[in-house]
């Protein structure tokens, strides 16, 4: 197993295609490992000439968690609410500088990187923080930090607020009863969600690493002045259907980054099952080779 190293946090990476190559980054979701860009989706990309990053971000999978920190998202909110500062383990400038670490390990000076839900928060942070190692951002199903868009259907709220899972029975009843709310409504498999769901629980079970991310984004600033001054080659995508973070978040995000482009995808909700996976790779291999085809003009 690889692992890159960011201070006292190890992070779990692996990779596909040719050393070598233009280099694809791939940034999870909220309480999401690595494994969600499943190994046939990694190797569709890898088809395409890249060389495909992904890794586990701090608090779930093979990465480093912050065990002794015991979540509290009422506390999170309350210093908020009285305009302090609240003590946090981490931000999403952290978890930017994690991928950051992870090109470092893999001997990479800049990579094109594409981040979903929080992840798309993160590859935007790391397109403000260190814009010289991005050369092109996919922002997917995510949004700008800003109050009034993004927001989730009051379904999703409440599917989102469930009690955690406390077994691996639990695990997957919660992932499918979200999908429900949020999935994409033509491509619910039980068969598939539910396997996806045990293969997460097996590889990593960790309740408390997902709120300590949620508390990671309650406590980072808003994004919207400094994706203005963004000046890094910008893709956006979000599903029609998305009731989690709903598609005015994306939008937002198209409409603040220069020369941004927005795909929306019709029918895909807050997730990515296969049936989208061939059209996504030819958005962002588009997108990537242009940005490429322009840097050797």
């Amino acid at each position: 197993m690889a692992y890159a190293r960011n201070g006292d946090v190890e992070i779990y990476y692996d990779r596909f295609g040719e050393e070598g190559a233009p280099t694809l980054l791939l940034v999870s979701g909220l309480g999401s490992q690595c494994i969600n860009f499943k190994d046939a989706w990694c190797e569709m990309f890898a088809a395409e000439g890249f060389q495909v990053v992904r890794f586990d971000n701090r608090d779930v999978g093979l990465t480093t968690h912050f065990h002794d920190v015991v979540p509290d998202l009422a506390r999170v909110r309350a210093a908020l609410q009285a305009g302090e500062e609240p003590d946090v383990p981490y931000r999403l400038s952290d978890m930017a500088a994690d991928g950051m670490a992870v090109l470092d390990a893999v001997g990479v000076d800049a990579a094109h990187v594409m981040g979903l839900s929080m992840g798309g928060m993160i590859v935007q942070t790391m397109a403000i923080e260190h814009p010289d190692r991005v050369l092109s951002l996919t922002s997917v199903m995510s949004t700008t930090g800003e109050a009034g868009v993004g927001q989730a259907a009051p379904e999703a709220n409440v599917a989102f607020a469930a009690p955690p899972a406390t077994d691996r029975e639990s695990a997957i009843a919660n992932h499918l009863a979200g999908l429900r709310v949020w999935g994409s409504p033509a491509c619910f498999d039980e068969a598939r969600l539910s396997a996806d769901a045990g293969a997460a629980y097996d590889r990593s079970f960790d309740p408390a690493g997902r709120a300590r991310q949620l508390m990671a984004i309650m406590a980072s600033p808003r994004r919207a002045d400094a994706l203005r001054e963004l000046r890094v080659p910008t893709l956006v995508l979000h599903g029609s259907e998305d009731k989690l973070i709903g598609p005015s978040g994306g939008r937002r995000t198209a409409e603040l980054i220069p020369g941004a482009r927005f795909e929306l995808i019709d029918g895909m909700g807050h997730d990515y099952p296969p049936a989208y996976w061939e059209r996504w790779v030819a958005l962002v291999t588009d997108h990537a080779r242009a940005v490429d085809s322009s840097a050797r003009a």
